[in-house]
């Protein structure tokens, strides 16, 4: 796996999923803060990384332990209302979901996205198109002003 030099950013109960449709809220935050391409489903249960954009997974509903940065990585537990950034080349995979876990999607600055496999043969390729992706303009939660920006080491002046 590639994975990334950025930190993997987790926002807990960023955002207060919408009691009738609770994946609207994260879908209205995404896109007014540049994150498009939105969609709502689950995680892949299999190690995939992007390698052309950054993507941010919002927590919609139910509760899931998801394994970042390949095969021996870190499973974290996330719960409905939370955020986590993912820097392109990161791996994720569901490991485990629960009551109903629906998660909406998003990328940078309308960035085209890929899903790609562990495989030694596209490493070095998907190592480049990595480098290329630009840091967001914004925090997909709080946009200009989020920590997104602060932690990456992007933030405006």
């Amino acid at each position: 796996m590639p994975n990334s030099t950025l930190p993997l950013v987790v926002m807990r109960s960023a955002i207060t999923p919408d009691a009738e449709d609770p994946a609207v809220a994260f879908e209205d935050a995404f896109r007014r803060n540049g994150w498009t391409g939105t969609w709502r489903s689950g995680i892949y249960p299999y190690h995939h990384y992007h390698s052309t954009a950054h993507e941010v997974l919002g927590v919609a509903a139910g509760s899931a332990r998801v394994c970042f940065g390949g095969e021996g990585g870190t499973e974290l537990e996330v719960a409905a209302g939370d955020v986590i950034v993912v820097p392109a080349g990161v791996a994720h995979q569901l490991v485990a979901e629960q009551d109903g876990f629906l998660v909406v999607g998003a990328y940078a600055g309308g960035a085209r996205w890929d899903i790609l496999r562990p495989r030694a043969a596209t490493l070095e390729a998907a190592r480049e198109r990595i480098a290329a992706v630009p840091q967001p303009d914004s925090d997909p939660v709080s946009g200009a002003e989020g920590a997104l920006l602060r932690l990456w080491g992007n933030a405006p002046p």
